[in-house]
């Protein structure tokens, strides 16, 4: 084989596997978090999401993020996940009981030192379906008894494409 014909057979299956990583990634959509000011959430603090939905034939997920200290004192947290859709003047709030620790395994999630992250999928295991294009906003409220809810650092939502 000469020399070029190995260059370009080296190209060839570089890039060949290149495309096929690339093809079973997930397409991420949207991910912000915010942070909670002085680390107390107060039950009237909602942050607000907004994000656009162009493909309304494939299901997503979403996911629910918080991150918060050692000192958190709960294993789990309440919150409304507050939706408004393109267009609509109404709103659809659902309550949402999230674990963040069980007994047997300590804290949920992934955690450095003190403080710990987790992501929560708030969707069926089919996925959610936006039902029309365009510009959705979500906001998210603490409805914990303890306000503010101490040693909250962050709250964020991440929507994506769900996995074929």
């Amino acid at each position: 084989m000469t020399m070029l014909n190995v260059q370009l057979k080296t190209a060839f299956i570089v890039l060949l596997a290149s495309y096929t990583f690339s093809s079973c990634t997930t397409v991420d959509i949207y991910e912000k978090t915010v942070p909670i000011p002085g680390h107390k959430w107060l039950n009237n603090y909602r942050p607000e999401f907004s994000f656009e939905i162009k493909d309304t034939s494939v299901p997503y997920n979403i996911y629910f993020v918080i991150r918060h200290t050692e000192k958190y004192n709960y294993n789990n947290i309440y919150i409304n996940l507050i939706s408004k859709q393109p267009g609509a003047d109404s709103i659809i709030k659902q309550q949402k009981d999230i674990p963040l620790a069980t007994n047997e395994k300590g804290w949920l999630g992934t955690g450095m030192d003190d403080i710990y992250e987790q992501r929560w999928n708030l969707s069926s295991s089919q996925g959610s379906y936006f039902s029309k294009a365009g510009v959705y906003t979500f906001s998210i409220e603490q409805i914990m008894r303890e306000n503010p809810l101490e040693h909250v650092m962050n709250v964020g939502l991440r929507i994506e494409k769900k996995p074929l």
